[in-house]
């Protein structure tokens, strides 16, 4: 079994709206013939829709934005969990939805499901950012997995790190002056 199953994997949006939908039940996606199906993302609240059942919002992390629903009403599912575990998740459920406002970065990390053919996360947790520094280490993750792992069928060019000559440094300070 792939691992790629088992984690939630960082994705931009670009990469995650761009995944391949296979036919079946429940779907499956694909990523450079890798199968996907949990994700993390990091971006601003660019819109919100609350229902009764469920909280829609949109995540834009500069490449694109991402659809996110966040279900509200899961007595629906009480027959799969044990009702004090039903009673946690409702409450987490609120909770995240009172923090999800427009204009705050959030890392959101869920199941890749598609509605309609839109790819979306169905949320499993949220967490407000308040360092903006996180979205510049979440491209950085991004692209170094991406490039690690999703991309492995591919052959990148060695990149070329610069490198002092030994003896040799290219600024002298004369530090007794």
């Amino acid at each position: 079994m792939d691992p790629f199953l088992s984690v939630h994997v960082k994705l931009l949006a670009v990469d995650l709206l761009s995944l391949s939908i296979q036919p079946s039940d429940p779907p499956t996606f694909t990523h450079n013939t890798r199968p996907v199906s949990r994700a993390e993302t990091l971006g601003v609240v660019v819109s919100r829709e609350r229902k009764d059942k469920f909280l829609k919002f949109l995540v834009d992390d500069g490449t694109g934005c991402i659809p996110c629903i966040l279900w509200l009403n899961h007595h629906m599912f009480a027959s799969r969990f044990h009702p004090i575990d039903l009673e946690l998740k409702m409450q987490m459920a609120l909770e995240y939805a009172e923090k999800i406002q427009l204009g705050i970065l959030v890392s959101v990390r869920g199941r890749i499901t598609a509605y309609r053919g839109i790819i979306q996360i169905t949320v499993a947790d949220v967490v407000v950012e308040r360092d903006p520094n996180m979205e510049l280490f979440h491209w950085m993750d991004s692209i170094r997995l991406s490039r690690q792992y999703n991309d492995a069928n591919k052959k990148l060019p060695p990149q070329s790190i610069p490198t002092l000559d030994s003896g040799k440094n290219p600024v002298q300070f004369d530090l007794k002056k």
